[in-house]
Formats: C-alpha cells, structure tokens, sequence
C-alpha cells in the first residue's frame, strides 16, 4: 500500500472524549476531514503497565477502550497506525503466566529468553552487561518458575518495576515469529494500514555488543517482517531512537524512518531565532519519513542529536524549557552520558508551553513541519495546543504526564475553539490539499532570521517565508485554478 502524504493524528484510544467510539465522534465533528493521512492510535490492547506499551496480546482490544469493531468503524474513513512492540509483552500475559506455571515445559517457554540461552548456566558475565545499552539497572528479571519454583533469570531490557513488566521475545524462536505473524495478520483482517514496530532496536541479542541495533542482524530480522507485512498490505515504520546515522542506514535500505532530530531543530530555531543549523540539515536529510514535534514521550536530544549539536547548546535550550515548566528524561548508562556528563535524553511537556504560549511561534513551528517533506504526524495534545499538565505530573509521580491530558468533549470543543487552533486547522487543509507537496522539494537561501521553504509540482507552487524576528509566517502559492495567492498563517 501507498502512505498517504497528508496529515495524520497520534492519540491515544481515551485522551479524546474517553474511548474508541467517543474518538470517532470526535473525527467525525471537531477534527473532521483534517486528518487525511491516517490515525495512529496508541496501544488500545489490554495491558499491564506503560500505558499500553506492556501488553498482554493484540488479538483484543482493552474493553473500557471497546472493541475491534471501533477499530474498523474508524478505519473504513481513516488509514489506521497501530504499535507492535516486538521486543516484549506483558508478564501477566498469557504466554509468561503459562511460562511460570509450567516452566520449561511450557509450550510457551522458548518465547523468552532465559539467560542460559546466552551464558553458561544462566550467570551472566559482567564484561558482556557492561558492554550494553542498558534501560535498567540489569538487563533481567528474576522469576520463580515451574512447580519447582526454580529461579530463572529472564531477559528484560526495559522496566522500572523488579521484576519487570515487560518480557523480552526470543525472536529467533520459531514460536516468537509464529506469534508475531499471528498478530499481523489479525491486524490486517482488521483493515490496520501500517504497523509502527516500536523498540525494533532492542530485538537483537549478541553478547560482545550494545544489544541495540546489532548489525547486520537487525536488517534480517527488518527484512522478515518487512516482507510478512507486505504480504499483509501493511506498511511498517520501524521505531528507533538513536545516532541519527541509524537512522540514516534504514532510509538507505528503504525503510520509513522517524525524522527525531527535526523537533529539536525546530525548537532551537524559534528559541534562538536563527535557522542555520536548521536549513543545513533539511538540504541532507531523507525524504522517506514520518515527522513530528511531540508525543507520548519528549524531544529527543541523546542519542539522537549526538554529533550535530553540542552538549553546551544542548544545555542552553534544555533550560529554557525548563524555565517554561518542561520536566526530563535522563540517559540510564552513565557510558552514553556526554563527557562532560550532559545526561538529558529528551526533554518532556507540550511543544506549545516550551515555545512559551506564542501562537506565532507554535504555528511557525507546524508550518515548517508541514513543509518538510515527509508524512507530517500532530500528536492530540499539540493539535489542541495543550499547555503542560504539571498537576497531572505530581498526581501520578510520572513525568511523562506532562504531555498525556485525557481531554473530554467539553475541554476539546474549548480548544477548537481558540484561535491558534483554528489557524492550526486551516494550515493542516492546506497541507492535505495542495499538489505541490507531491512535487519537489527546495531550502532557498535566505539569511539566518528567515526561513524558505519551497515545493513545485508542474504548475503548482508554494513556498513558505518565516521571518524569526517578527515570528510571522507567510505562504506564497498557486492555487488549483492557477491563481496566485498568499496569506499569513
């Protein structure tokens, strides 16, 4: 299948109006028509922890959220996005509870990664830990298992809790890739259109390395499951945080890539007033990429930025946000900390509150998502332009709060109803409608307090000018009858 190249939204399935059924009402009144690209709906499964990214199966849908028919009602008007975290699923899942109950005997039990797999009677070696990307204190949990509560320790890259909620796959098992297919297939009975294959950098295990993004094996395994989805009618969006020339390596194989060096960018160039570095970068960047400004998570800055951006300016905007009421996450390894010790691996609130409530400024910023080539992404917090929900932060002890409000019917007619919204609204029509965004694309010189931005497409044009000082925003176009216009945004 063809991505389509227009807008999409993120959201998660209860952030806007409560659940599945209220979300399309949603699409259908206040957001109606605007999103053309697709939704990606963050996971709607049953799950444990990690609000939803620990979960038990996705052959179901999380009943408060409805039901598989929600799904579909939503995708007969809409490509629909969902996640599959293919390194782990939850330990209530199934599959782990029928491992710790039967234990080796388990028909499940060659899903995970008992660590006798990798090291002599399950002990691990300390020079091989220490080589890795770790997300935890130890990359395992220990469990009792079997009737004879035998202690194994099991593979898990990521959770804050001991033991983990999260269990990693053995995805050279036969009974992992089985299930995996599984998954995607019911996926694709249920008109899913593309499968975001989120912590695919963890999936491979080799001792002697970081355990993330191993290569060559990664590719096989990117291959696999590229060519399973494909049969599917599925487009997969490989999900992977690190060096940008990773990145860089999976757009040169032909995959779809996360552009998570452009949000940062972004921010710099309103915050510092000068495109620079920015325009530098879109003269190199891929084309073949899902953009965004914010999510479920934060700004990247380490590993992503590592190399383009030093760690001093790093700083510099880092306090800005915090000043404007941002909260971070910190690199866990003090190994793939900076020299200098500079720590931050994203920097987490609203893209609206970081550029400190300027409706200029934010619109400027989605201009230039929109102009970039690429498949432009809205997160639901940021298409209603949401400030920081610090109060949800201290309720809840976590920081990523700051950018998860659940919104009901009322606070989200409010928000449509703000003016930087609605500028937002008819910016996003833009984007879906005009032809020369299919075309090609252009960075005009121009001095470092502007920005220019230019597509052509046979007769049509549009070209956007940016002035940082003044922070406004214009658009230069041919329209589809052929007549030139403009407009501020």
């Amino acid at each position: 299948m063809a991505v389509k190249n227009k807008v999409q939204l993120i959201t998660y399935p209860d952030s806007l109006g409560g659940d599945l059924k209220a979300l399309k009402k949603i699409l259908d009144n206040q957001l109606n028509g605007l999103f053309q690209g697709g939704i990606h709906i963050l996971p709607p499964f049953p799950s444990s922890g990690d609000r939803g990214f620990a979960p038990l199966t996705y052959l179901e849908i999380e009943p408060s959220f409805g039901d598989w028919k929600d799904i579909q009602a939503i995708s007969r008007e809409y490509d629909v996005l969902l996640d599959l975290m293919v390194n782990h699923i939850s330990r209530k899942s199934e599959f782990f509870q029928d491992f710790l109950k039967e234990g080796f005997d388990s028909k499940y039990a060659d899903l995970f990664i008992s660590l006798d797999k990798y090291w002599h009677n399950g002990v691990p070696v300390q020079d091989d830990v220490d080589k890795m990307f770790l997300r935890r204190d130890v990359p395992y949990s220990t469990f009792e298992i079997g009737k004879n509560k035998e202690l194994v320790k099991v593979w898990t890259t990521f959770g804050k809790q001991d033991p983990s909620e999260q269990i990693d796959l053995d995805i050279r098992s036969a009974i992992t890739r089985q299930l995996l297919t599984d998954f995607m297939v019911n996926f694709s009975k249920n008109n899913i259109k593309i499968v975001r294959l989120d912590a695919v950098g963890y999936v491979i295990k080799k001792l002697g390395t970081s355990c993330f993004f191993v290569e060559p094996d990664i590719y096989k395994f990117l291959d696999w499951i590229t060519k399973l989805a494909h049969s599917l009618d599925i487009e997969l969006l490989p999900e992977v945080h690190s060096h940008y020339s990773v990145q860089f390596k999976l757009a040169e194989k032909g995959h779809w890539i996360y552009d998570f060096i452009l949000p940062y960018y972004v921010l710099e160039t309103l915050i510092n007033k000068s495109s620079k570095r920015l325009t530098e970068y879109l003269k190199i960047r891929p084309h073949k990429q899902f953009t965004m400004l914010d999510c479920h998570d934060g700004v990247p800055v380490k590993p992503d930025l590592d190399e383009l951006v030093s760690t001093a300016d790093a700083r510099k905007l880092v306090d800005v946000c915090l000043e404007r009421g941002s909260n971070l996450s910190l690199i866990f390894s003090d190994k793939h900390k900076s020299e200098d010790g500079f720590d931050v691996h994203q920097i987490r609130g609203t893209i609206y509150s970081m550029l400190d409530k300027d409706d200029d400024a934010y619109i400027a910023a989605r201009a230039i998502q929109f102009f970039v080539p690429g498949i432009p992404q809205v997160y639901y917090a940021g298409m209603l332009a949401g400030e920081n929900d610090v109060e949800n932060v201290q309720k809840t002890g976590e920081g990523r709060e700051i950018n998860r409000h659940n919104y009901s019917v009322d606070e989200i007619q409010t928000a449509v109803d703000k003016p930087v919204v609605q500028r937002l609204m008819k910016l996003i029509k833009f984007r879906n409608e005009l032809p020369a965004f299919d075309g090609v694309f252009s960075v005009e010189d121009a001095d470092d307090s502007c920005i220019r931005l230019n597509w052509k497409l046979q007769n049509s044009f549009c070209e956007l000018n940016i002035d940082l000082k003044s922070m406004k925003s214009i658009i230069k176009y041919i329209d589809t009858q052929g007549a030139y216009q403009e407009f501020m945004v």
